[in-house]
């Protein structure tokens, strides 16, 4: 590392836990974060900062004003840009170290050859289809998945990972929930720092899976209450019957 990234990433280096071969890993490492929202922004934000080498961004949307409440990386005169290229900007302003890939497209059934050129997925989408379509595609390549999910004032996490003895996310969903019981964000709400409570939850979690700190949330998953100030864990399991990872696979 040069002394300006000794400088930088100097309280990760003092880190036990971390240390200089972390970060090493770190710089190395190949994240992509599938949705520059409001769980995407505070995720690329801090793994930009924790020096993560190479980040791919997901997503074909625009900056909006309704964004500004909650998606941090974005400014007001972004609005109508297209959210990958104002989020690299963003990444660019904060940190010269961090390589962005932007992938100006919304991910589909094609989605494994993409996720297969990185070693960990963030998931911060906002939709089933997609979110689905994102874990077979990480069963297929064998990739572990960090996927978040919010709405209102309550945030759900996990990291999905059955090639490594985890359950996938069909394991836990294993079919969407009836039309209007998950409203989106514009029809039922959501508290904006919550947005930075999760997001920053899968950059922390990130950071553990690619150093090897902790014990991460694979087999569990973290539900957090904003409204209650409370937090939760529930076991998680890998189903056999399961239609993306089991034998029914």
């Amino acid at each position: 590392m040069t002394p300006d990234e000794l400088d930088r990433y100097a309280r990760h280096i003092v880190l036990r836990e971390i240390g200089g071969p972390g970060q090493a890993k770190l710089r190395r490492a190949r994240v992509l974060v599938i949705g520059a929202g409001g769980l995407g922004c505070p995720a690329l934000l801090y793994l930009a900062a924790a020096g993560a080498g190479t980040l791919g961004i997901v997503d074909d949307d625009r900056v909006s004003l309704s964004n500004l409440q909650r998606q941090v990386l974005f400014r007001t005169e972004d609005i109508g840009r297209p959210k990958v290229d104002a989020a690299a900007d963003a990444i660019a302003r904060l940190t010269p170290h961090v390589s962005v890939e932007r992938h100006a497209q919304r991910l589909g059934e094609d989605a494994t050859e993409l996720i297969s050129a990185y070693d960990l997925i963030l998931d911060g989408t906002d939709n089933f289809a997609t979110r689905y379509a994102v874990n077979r595609a990480c069963v297929a390549a064998g990739k572990p998945l960090l996927s978040a999910a919010m709405t209102q004032w309550e945030g759900q996490i996990s990291l999905y990972d059955p090639a490594h003895g985890g359950p996938c996310y069909a394991c836990v969903f294993p079919e969407a929930p009836a039309e209007g019981l998950a409203p989106s964000c514009a029809e039922a709400g959501i508290m904006g720092a919550l947005a930075g409570v999760m997001g920053s939850m899968m950059a922390g979690e990130a950071i553990k899976q690619i150093t090897g700190a902790g014990d991460g949330l694979r087999g569990t998953m973290l539900i957090y209450d904003a409204l209650y100030a409370d937090v939760r864990r529930m076991g998680v399991r890998q189903r056999a019957d399961c239609p993306a990872c089991g034998s029914a696979a």
